[in-house]
């Protein structure tokens, strides 16, 4: 009688999530960045129908990079859960912690368990009442969740996406701040980004009890104008009295 095939345990979870980075690695990837009145979540994402960024449920949102199937089934599960809940108990009961640990279950079963892992890398992040409690949930393929606090990096090159990040000053940015430190961390120093490349939603506390918005085109285009840079040097320079007329010469 033969011998059966045998492959160590350590080998098997090796394999399976070499191919599930090899999977993410090839897609474009996402930054969720804080900004002083909720979170900007920016994707290099030139489809106009197919999205990366979407609403959970009021003050919550879900982001996935890797393939679109699989994360857009995940998305779906996310809805059902959170309407669920909300129906059988309250509005409030809804939070991102328990849909992020519903996420992390799913995706732990599956890479333990099924021949091939989800090629997915998603974010629920919820926007609090103040700054403070705004939360971002980095769901990983194997189901590890990190709880991120001012900037969230999904996908692509993460690594040198985050190092481009980690030297901007995150604390007190505006929208238009935000925007463009994710969209220069997104190019690097060899790429130019346009309007029309990325998808841009917010989660922002004073739009209302459903604070999810996508921005247009046009309004990406003009956060992407605005003079300064990320750290409000434009800010700080409007302060700044103009001098006065010279008198006329006698």
């Amino acid at each position: 009688m033969s011998m059966p095939f045998y492959v160590a345990p350590e080998q098997v979870m090796k394999d399976r999530a070499d191919y599930a980075r090899k999977g993410i690695a090839r897609g474009r990837a996402l930054v969720a960045v804080r900004y002083d009145d909720g979170i900007a979540l920016v994707a290099e994402n030139p489809s106009n129908t197919l999205r990366k960024i979407s609403e959970i449920y009021d003050r919550i949102a879900f982001a996935g990079v890797g393939k679109y199937n699989e994360f857009d089934q995940l998305r779906v599960a996310g809805v059902r859960a959170a309407d669920l809940k909300g129906f059988q108990y309250s509005r409030d009961d809804v939070d991102a912690r328990s849909l992020a640990n519903q996420y992390a279950q799913i995706l732990g079963q599956i890479f333990t368990h099924e021949m091939k892992p989800m090629e997915v890398e998603i974010l629920v992040a919820e926007v609090g009442v103040d700054g403070a409690d705004d939360q971002l949930f980095h769901i990983l393929y194997d189901g590890t969740v990190m709880d991120e606090r001012q900037y969230s990096v999904l996908g692509g090159d993460a690594e040198s996406i985050t190092s481009r990040l980690a030297g901007v000053p995150v604390d007190g940015l505006s929208l238009s701040g935000a925007v463009q430190a994710a969209t220069r961390a997104l190019c690097g120093p060899d790429r130019t980004l346009k309007s029309p490349d990325l998808e841009v939603a917010i989660l922002s506390r004073s739009n209302g009890r459903r604070c999810f918005k996508r921005l247009t085109d046009d309004d990406v285009a003009a956060l992407l104008d605005v003079p300064g840079d990320a750290s409000g040097d434009a800010a700080a320079s409007a302060d700044v009295p103009a001098d006065p007329p010279a008198a006329p010469e006698s």
